[in-house]
């Protein structure tokens, strides 16, 4: 593998202090082990001395595990590195024992922690994948051979988008590929001291924009939060060094209001009879800063926060009601994760409580599974693809045996579509495996990921129907459309956010209701200027990849539809009319060329107007006081002369203003009728305040006709406005 390392001794970023790391058994000297694993391999049957440690931390999250294919690949992989040094001088079979260690502690299951021990050896040695799958099963092949791709990555190379690409398929497929990626990634940012320092920063930065995000979606709190302060010592040493201080300066304090409040919190949980364990949980260094830059100078409860851990869900919300009983809650604190788990599988609840002084102390409320899975995320969900009957702590497939749940397993296929159905997979990575495949070239991919990861908090809109979307914040409408309906989303027409209608550039917030109000034409086609909307990559690459394929309709925007359509009117024929807008009566300055009256304002005689050469060799023509006229000037189309022929028919879009009452539509329709109108479309949105709004698109063999349609309109009992449909 292509990582370098040096000895911990070495000059480097400080890791964070004992005083605030979390409780966790003693660093391992890894080093020493590594010398150890030279003298020779362990007797067979015995477990050697150097994976000890790696054994007695799986052995506490799976009792019943079966260390035999850990041993196997210990032997293996000891072998093939033997000889290997890393760049600090220690033996490289350091490296992937320490890998496996940090998994171990996370909780990962054996079969993970196999392909752990192997993980270099396909990249660096002889052994192939063949004799992986041979030894110790597919699955275990299937994790080395997503781990050596991701090896392959080279984060500041121009091919970077495609091969980061191919790294999120992989990962994918199985998450817990890249759950090795990540503890390999820790390891070697411990140990980065000895490279240059400008190679120091480029791997901080890469590991702070792509991968610490990729661990927060994962729910590896524990990797995210370490990653986290290693990149903050590297690229903010002088930031860091101040946050060091503060911690040890507050350590210094005498009196501790964390500890004070968490003796009076056990004493009102055990006068309740609630069974709880009460943890002070420091703040990690980036933690301590963000909260420093937030509120200025810090109080001693600044610097940590409250755990408590309980055994049932019930009994989490029966402490939150003690706590808010028996001490001074801050209601604006208070945060329900569990009713809603955030989209990395976080469970919890949030509150705070002031005491007498004026300080607030953050508590964190969960049971012990909640918490397990806080900490290590789908690491600690164990073997996703395991049968069915297979319980939590099963052993792992021995060697040689096959594999449960490999990629060619009907246990682990989705029938629907043939693919690997992995229970652990957030829903954020379905739906960046679904837009990947969307988008329309590498550099559209690359670019999305990255403002996609760069969203750090995600909410959470329901449906009418009790169904929820997942989104980022400061997703609009725009985005749950696409959420919920993908390219289908193209005919969607307006919004109802809690029961009020809404632009489709509403920004939502966490717990809205959101209910999409869709047209029924097939031909419906979005706008160039939801782009500006859209936040999310499934909405931004959909509406690109349209946008590319229609270039001659993609200039102007589309007429505008605000509702519900009503079924078609029949056009001549019987059938809703689908004809094209022609101008046939519009004499333009450029023989042969297609012209196109606009959507966006429905010209009609005599208003006067301008013709823009779009592509394709088409005209549109729009009035001269539309809004889009200007656009169209400052993006440097071309002005064509246009001019009114002889016709005199026309087609045009009014919207009608009214009050809800029974049969208004059938009353309005009439009117138009009386006047000559023919009904091409109608939509008509549901009533908001009793209030209606109405748009029709109609045409008329005389554009004299129009305001006598007009007045026809507004004369028809309840419509107080009428007027021509103008895009703004």
């Amino acid at each position: 593998m292509s990582a370098e390392a040096t000895n911990p001794a070495t000059p480097g970023p400080a890791a964070p202090t004992a005083a605030v790391r979390r409780k966790a058994r003693p660093r391992i000297d890894l080093r020493r082990l590594g010398r150890a694993a030279l003298l020779g391999n362990a007797a067979r049957g015995k477990l050697p001395d150097a994976i000890g440690h790696v054994a007695e931390a799986h052995r506490a999250h799976y009792p019943d595990a079966d260390l035999e294919p850990l041993r196997h690949a210990w032997v293996l992989a000891e072998s093939s590195h033997r000889g290997q040094m890393r760049k600090s001088g220690e033996p490289y079979i350091t490296h992937p024992l320490a890998v496996t260690l940090i998994l171990a502690e996370l909780g990962a299951e054996t079969t993970t922690l196999t392909a752990s021990l192997l993980h270099d050896t396909v990249e660096d040695t002889d052994v192939t994948l063949d004799q992986v799958r041979e030894q110790f099963g597919e699955e275990v092949r299937y994790l080395v051979d997503g781990v050596t791709k991701l090896e392959k990555v080279d984060y500041g190379a121009a091919a970077e988008p495609e091969t980061f690409r191919k790294m999120l398929v992989a990962t994918g497929s199985d998450v817990r590929v890249m759950s090795i990626k990540l503890a390999d990634r820790l390891h070697n940012m411990r140990t980065l001291g000895v490279m240059r320092r400008e190679k120091q920063e480029r791997i901080a930065k890469v590991t702070r924009d792509v991968l610490i995000p990729l661990a927060e979606r994962l729910g590896v709190q524990a990797l995210k939060t370490e990653l986290e302060d290693l990149v903050f010592a590297i690229l903010h040493p002088e930031e860091y060094e101040h946050t060091r201080e503060l911690i040890a300066g507050n350590a210094a304090r005498s009196g501790d209001p964390l500890a004070e409040i968490a003796d009076e919190v056990r004493g009102v949980l055990r006068d309740a009879d609630i069974p709880a364990e009460v943890l002070i949980r420091p703040r990690h260094f980036v933690s301590v800063h963000r909260v420093s830059r937030k509120r200025g100078e810090l109080r001693g409860a600044d610097f940590g926060r409250l755990l408590v851990l309980v055994n049932e869900d019930a009994d989490c919300y029966a402490v939150l009601g003690e706590l808010h009983t028996c001490l001074t809650p801050v209601v604006s604190e208070f945060k329900d994760f569990i009713a809603v788990p955030k989209f990395n599988l976080y469970q919890s609840l949030h509150t705070a409580v002031a005491r007498g002084d004026g300080q607030v102390v953050e508590v964190l409320i969960r049971t012990h599974q909640m918490h397990k899975v806080a900490e290590a995320g789908v690491v600690a969900l164990g073997n996703p693809y395991a049968p069915a009957t297979e319980t939590p702590g099963a052993d792992a497939p021995a060697a040689g045996a096959p594999a449960t749940g490999t990629p060619a397993s009907d246990s682990a296929e989705d029938p629907e579509n043939g693919e690997r159905a992995d229970p652990t997979r957030p829903g954020w990575l379905s739906r960046l495996l679904d837009w990947q495949k969307a988008a329309p070239d590498t550099d559209t991919f690359w670019s999305t990921l990255r403002e996609d990861l760069a969203q750090d908090r995600e909410i959470t809109v329901f449906r009418p129907d009790g169904g929820a979307l997942g989104l980022p914040e400061g997703a609009t409408c725009v985005d749950a459309a696409y959420a919920q309906y993908g390219e289908d989303a193209h005919a969607c027409i307006g919004a109802r956010v809690n029961g009020r209608l809404a632009t489709l550039s509403t920004v939502l917030r966490d717990g809205d209701t959101v209910q999409l109000l869709m047209g029924q034409d097939p031909a419906s086609e979005p706008s160039r200027e939801w782009l500006e909307h859209a936040h999310t990559p499934a909405a931004r690459i959909a509406i690109q990849r349209w946008l590319a394929a229609h270039p001659d309709r993609a200039e102007e925007p589309p007429a505008p539809v605000i509702s519900r359509p009503v079924p078609d009117s029949p056009a001549p024929g019987g059938a809703p009319s689908s004809a094209p807008r022609t101008a046939s009566a519009v004499v333009a300055d450029r023989p042969g060329a297609t012209v196109r009256l606009a959507g966006c304002c429905t010209p009609v005689p005599p208003d006067e107007v301008i013709g823009f050469a779009v592509r394709g060799g088409a005209v549109t023509v729009h009035r001269v006081e539309c809004a889009s006229v200007l656009h169209m000037k400052s993006s440097g189309r071309p002005e064509v002369a246009v001019s009114w022929g002889d016709s005199t028919a026309c087609r045009v879009t009014l919207v009608a203003e009214s009050f809800g009452r029974p049969h208004l539509l059938a009353d309005l329709t009439e009117a138009m009728a009386q006047e000559g109108a023919e009904i091409v479309s109608a939509t008509v949105e549901p009533p908001s305040q009793q209030r209606v709004r109405h748009t029709y698109t109609v045409e008329l063999p005389d554009a004299a006709h129009l305001p006598a349609l007009m007045r026809a309109m507004r004369n028809v009992p309840g419509v107080y406005d009428v007027g021509r449909a103008q895009h703004q």
